[in-house]
Parts: structure tokens; sequence; C-alpha cells
């Protein structure tokens, strides 16, 4: 019985110590697949971080971006104090306002200077085995003093070629708005041209015909809403001008989207007509605010946090249209090209034209900062306003829904001439 109570014993501790054993091993290989986990974890970071990641190095540009357009807000806003010892920028014979507006235009000279370089460098690049596109996804150290080291040197430039810049930058910064327009206008068509297919239309027939309604209905409201903001009594003429002119501008677009030989359905000029009216929206608000008929944006520049938060989402909102915009590099390719696929090593957008866009970017957001005039007084937390600005946004509407009435018919004008040459042969 001792023996045998012994062997019971033993088993039972023996037992124990292989339950132990094996508990120990499973937390082992536990702990082996954790650690195995964390590394390929930090490995995959490593190489989107370090390793030549054009998808990821797009962000980083944005970001220095964002960074050049607060410092040129700060400079303008702020800099007065940290500039007036500096003699060769009093341009306006002591005028403080026109000394911020000028360092704006030396911040965004320096971020031009940047991004060309980085176009020069990068254009033409095909295929992700290339260097360049080592030097357009790596190298951030060198090029982070790159981009400051343009940043000092425009500080040192003279106050004339500093102005010529400026009045350059008005072409690029319109150039600027008409590249984004059309890439704009080009993915409002694309996601029609979506909602249109027959897959589509049979699994979401409902839900494409309210989107469609609420955007048409959208736009008039939007309408009737600057009418009353905007219009309270008939001195305002030039506001009534703009409304009743992007109120014509909606219905034509929809008319032709609806022709019998377009059938583009209600897609289209619904969200068009959200964005027309928002370009008109945006354009009486740049007025200057001391106009009886801007009263909505005299209230807004009254309460300090409603002026601030504006202004932010403003510049997040350039950032993003120069990031969407820049990677759009098919905006401005109308015909596709035949016989031509995309491979495995084929780079995921076009670097040059990513950089170009950003380049004219910094030529745009010198402008807004300083309301297309580097002579006028800019008010603190504002962005985009007087009466250049207003004409500005003005003509970008109106080209807006020129662009798309092209888009529209030029299909069947382009099928017409092909029939008729083909009838004459």
């Amino acid at each position: 019985m001792t023996l045998g109570l012994g062997g019971g014993v033993g088993d039972m501790e023996a037992g124990a110590g292989g339950e132990l054993r094996g508990s120990g091993a499973a937390a082992g290989a536990g702990g082996e697949r954790r650690a195995r986990f964390v590394e390929n974890w930090c490995c995959s970071w490593a190489g989107q971080l370090l390793g030549p990641n054009p998808m990821m190095a797009r962000y980083l540009y944005a970001l220095i971006f964002l960074v050049t357009n607060l410092l040129a807000w700060s400079l303008r806003d702020y800099g007065n104090s940290a500039l007036a010892e500096l003699q060769r920028l009093k341009v306006c014979q002591g005028a403080r306002y026109c000394l911020g507006a000028e360092g704006v235009l030396r911040i965004s000279l320096g971020c031009f200077l940047f991004f060309f370089v980085m176009f020069l460098s990068t254009v033409n690049t095909r295929k992700m085995h290339e260097c360049r596109n080592s030097w357009h996804s790596e190298w951030w150290p060198a090029k982070v003093v790159l981009w400051l080291g343009f940043t000092a040197v425009t500080f040192l430039a003279p106050s004339p070629l500093v102005q010529l810049y400026g009045k350059v930058a008005h072409f690029g910064a319109g150039a600027f708005l008409v590249i984004q327009l059309i890439s704009v206008t080009r993915f409002i068509m694309w996601l029609n041209d979506c909602c249109r297919s027959e897959m589509t239309q049979k699994r979401c027939h409902l839900q494409i015909q309210v989107v469609s309604i609420a955007t048409y209905v959208g736009s008039l409201l939007g309408i009737v809403l600057m009418y009353v903001w905007y219009a309270p009594s008939t001195a305002c003429k030039l506001n009534i001008l703009f409304i009743t002119v992007t109120l014509v501008l909606v219905q034509l677009m929809t008319f032709v989207s609806m022709s019998s030989k377009v059938k583009a359905g209600y897609v289209a000029p619904g969200l068009m007509g959200i964005y027309v009216v928002f370009l008109c929206w945006s354009a009486i608000r740049s007025e200057p605010h001391t106009e009886m008929c801007n009263r909505k944006a005299a209230v807004a520049t009254s309460a300090d946090w409603v002026n601030i938060a504006s202004f932010v989402i403003a510049v997040i909102v350039i950032v993003a249209a120069t990031f969407s915009t820049g990677i759009d590099s098919k905006c401005l390719q109308f015909k596709n090209a035949e016989g031509e696929s995309e491979e495995e090593d084929d780079i995921p957008y076009g670097f040059g034209f990513f950089h170009l866009v950003f380049a004219m970017g910094a030529m745009y957001f010198a402008m807004i900062f300083v309301g297309w005039n580097a002579n006028q007084t800019m008010e603190k937390w504002t962005i985009d306003v007087g009466w250049a600005s207003t004409w500005v946004r003005i003509g970008n509407e109106w080209l807006a829904a020129i662009v798309y009435i092209w888009m529209m018919i030029a299909p069947v004008i382009w099928k017409t001439r092909q029939v008729g040459s083909s009838a004459e042969t």
C-alpha cells in the first residue's frame, strides 16, 4: 500500500510536472508568436517610413506644405515685429501690413522653389525601380534641409524680385484653380458613370435617385439662402447678379445633362450644382466685410472663435485640395491611351505632376493669404478677402460650369463628326 501510494504520488508529481512543462512550452510558443508579430509589425512600418514608399511620401509632402502655410500665416499676422528690423523688406514706406504680405510672398517663393526642383528631378519617372523613385520617396533629411534652405534664401532676395514673383504667382494660382476644377469635374463625371452602370442601377437604383434629388434640391436651397442672406435689398445688385447667374448655370447644366442626346442623368448636374453654388457662396463671402450686402461675413468676424475656426478649415481645405489634385495626374488626359496597360512596377501616380501642382499650390496660398493683392490690408485670421478674390472665385465658378457643359457635349459633337465623315467616304 505504501509503495502504491508512493507510486501514485510519483505519478501525480510527474503528471503535474509534465503539465507545467507543457504550459511553459505553450507560453514560450505564445511569447515567440507575439515577438514575431511585433518584429514583423515594426519591420513593416520601418519599411514604409524608411523604404521607397511613394504612397507614404505624398503625405509627408503634404505635411511640409501645411507647415509652410502656417509659417506664411504667422508672418502675415504676427511677423511684423520680427521683421521690423529688416529694412529691405519695407517696400511700402514702412507699411506694416505690406511687410506682412511680402513675408507671405517670400515663404511662398521658397516653397515654390522646393517643389519646382522636385518637379524637375522627378518628371517622366515611370517605374518603381528607377533611382528617381528613391529620391521622391526617401532622402527626407536632405529634402528638409533643401526646403529650409530655399525658405531662408528668399529672405535675402531683393524686394523687386519678390514683387515680381507676386505678379507671376497670379498666373500660377490661376492655373492651379483651372487644374483643380478639371479634376473635380472629372471626378463627378466618373462618379456619375459608376452610378449609371447596369450593376449599380440594379443594386442601388433607389439610393441613386434619392442622392440625385437631394443634390439638386440642395443646390436650389443654397441659392434661395444666398438671396436671403446676401441680397436683402435691391441695392445689392452685384450679389443679385452673381446668384442669378448661378441659378441659370444650374438649370443649364441640368438641361444639357438631361437632353436626349447626352442622357447623363441627375447625379452629375446635382453634384455640379452643389459645387458651383459653393463657389458662388465663397465668392460673396470674399467681398470686403464693410459691404452692407455682406452682413453675414461681418457677423462672422465679430465672433473670434467662428473666425478662427473658419480660417483653420480653410487652410486644411487648401492642403487637401492641393493633395487630391496632385495625385490625380490623369485629370488632364482627356483621351485614354490605347494599347497601354498598367504593370506591377509602374508608379502609382505621376511624381512630376504631383510636385508641379504643389508648386502652383504654393503660388495659390500666397494669393489667398494676401487677397490676390499684396498692397491691401488683411485682417488677422482672414483668408481670401477682397474684391480681387471675389472676382477670381466668380470666374472660377463660371469656368467650372463651362468645362462641365463642354465635357457633356464634346462626345456628342465628336460622334456626329465621325458619322458625318464616314458618310462622306
